[in-house]
């Protein structure tokens, strides 16, 4: 049901000093608003121009953040009544599936994965920088196989203290991203991907036999909540001989 009261506006704001998007940095704050719960379905949000005035924004930023909730369904615009709250999402807007292709391996490719460690760990200096922390993390350190020879290694760093009861999750039958969207203390928000070629070493070249120092792929992704926490932080490092690197993204409802 839709209310005739007008929520209020809280003193977070957008930073022109980063190089991220205005109209993303509004449509994250907002989204916080709902998440936080201060922003109940039913209730109208603060005109364009009061939200124009408040972060200090052009109409037409306002415009592209409240289309981007609008377009996930959290605010449903009345006309001639204004813009109101529909609800929290349940689901993550954004799946992402890394897979082997049969145009790479053919029609009878098995594939399998194999789980080498998962356990608390203290982060690496590399991994602990993306996470913005030297504290503990939950670390998954998974083999993938192709008609039984080494492709790939995928590790995975996520903060011990975000997703709890961790340890009784099965990351081998169900993805990351998945789990953390079910599980976690914070939604996956972005995901920022890098993409590099880098020279194996010691531990990762003993798993996909290889010579050390020998070229591989490297693929980082950083998972970010809406506050621009980081979730969670993976790494593949895949064989440029055995790999091909494909990623699909698709719409949920």
């Amino acid at each position: 049901m839709m209310q005739n009261v007008t929520v209020k506006l809280h003193n977070k704001t957008v930073d022109r000093f980063t190089q991220e998007k205005l109209y993303i940095q509004l449509t994250r704050i907002l989204l916080e608003e709902i998440s936080a719960g201060r922003w109940q379905p039913g209730d109208r949000i603060p005109s364009e121009e009061q939200l124009c005035k408040a972060h200090g924004v052009s109409k037409i930023t306002v415009r592209q953040a409240l289309q981007n909730l609008s377009s996930e369904g959290y605010l449903l615009k009345v006309q001639g009544k204004g813009t109101f709250v529909t609800g929290v999402s349940s689901e993550g807007c954004l799946a992402m599936r890394t897979r082997f292709t049969e145009e790479m391996f053919g029609k009878e490719v098995k594939g399998e994965k194999a789980t080498l460690f998962k356990g608390i760990k203290l982060p690496p200096e590399d991994a602990g920088g993306y996470l913005k922390t030297r504290e503990e993390t939950y670390y998954i350190l998974n083999k993938r196989m192709v008609d039984g020879k080494p492709v790939c290694l995928e590790e995975s760093f996520i903060p011990y203290r975000l997703v709890p009861g961790i340890e009784k999750l099965d990351f081998s039958r169900h993805s990351l991203y998945s789990l953390l969207q079910e599980k976690g203390a914070k939604k996956i928000f972005k995901v920022v991907q890098t993409i590099q070629i880098a020279r194996v070493q010691r531990e990762s070249a003993k798993h996909l036999e290889l010579r050390i120092k020998v070229p591989v792929l490297v693929v980082h992704r950083l998972f970010l909540s809406s506050d621009n926490t980081p979730v969670a932080y993976t790494r593949f490092i895949g064989r440029s001989d055995r790999y091909k690197f494909q990623t699909e993204f698709e719409k949920l409802r």
